[in-house]
């Protein structure tokens, strides 16, 4: 039986389950997780979103206190999304972020495309505007035209920046995108 969950603003989620997500690669973005955190790369006041493709589903995280000791129950695992009605299937304890929708978009479109980091911080950005291509915040997070717009600048570029969200780094796998978020912004900051 589906339970509806209310409380987003940017799309009705429907629950499979509350229950913990088994998928395999939870380890994954645990391991991930706490790699950008003692990298360095997610300090106070920066957060990260990291999805893994899964099949025909996607792992992702929800809200995370702190991404060196990140959770089961943090963890949500993506079933299903239809960006015209805005509905979101899941099996998981946790809310979903507002980047959701980008994420599934991405790897629903992007066969090659198997992981996805998310840093957002503003000052990253900022850093990185000369360097990789952005896409000015359009309205909603997760609007159907700023993921048209992510999309259309990822046909070029592995890293992509999103003006008042974060900067979007893809790959085919998680370590390959790991080196690249290391890549770019260890080189950045030298």
């Amino acid at each position: 039986m589906f339970k509806a969950g209310f409380p987003s603003m940017f799309f009705q989620v429907f629950y499979i389950s509350k229950e913990e997500t088994r998928c395999p690669l939870v380890f994954e973005i645990i391991k991930t997780g706490k790699k950008l955190k003692e990298e360095r790369i997610l300090d106070e006041g920066c957060s990260a979103v990291i999805s893994l493709g899964y099949g025909k589903r996607m792992l992702i995280n929800g809200f995370v206190e702190d991404f060196s000791n990140i959770r089961r129950e943090e963890l949500l695992e993506v079933v299903d999304y239809d960006p015209i009605k805005r509905n979101l299937l899941v099996i998981g304890p946790c809310e979903p972020k507002p980047e959701t929708s980008i994420h599934w978009m991405i790897h629903y479109a992007r066969d090659e495309v198997n992981a996805v980091i998310q840093i957002n911080d503003e000052g990253l950005i900022d850093e990185l505007k000369n360097k990789i291509p952005t896409v000015e915040k359009d309205g909603v997070i997760g609007s159907i035209e700023q993921v048209k717009n992510v999309m259309k600048h990822l046909r070029d570029s592995r890293v992509v920046g999103v003006k008042n969200l974060g900067v979007l780094f893809v790959g085919s796998s998680v370590e390959e995108v790991e080196n690249l978020v290391l890549e770019t912004i260890k080189k950045d900051k030298n």
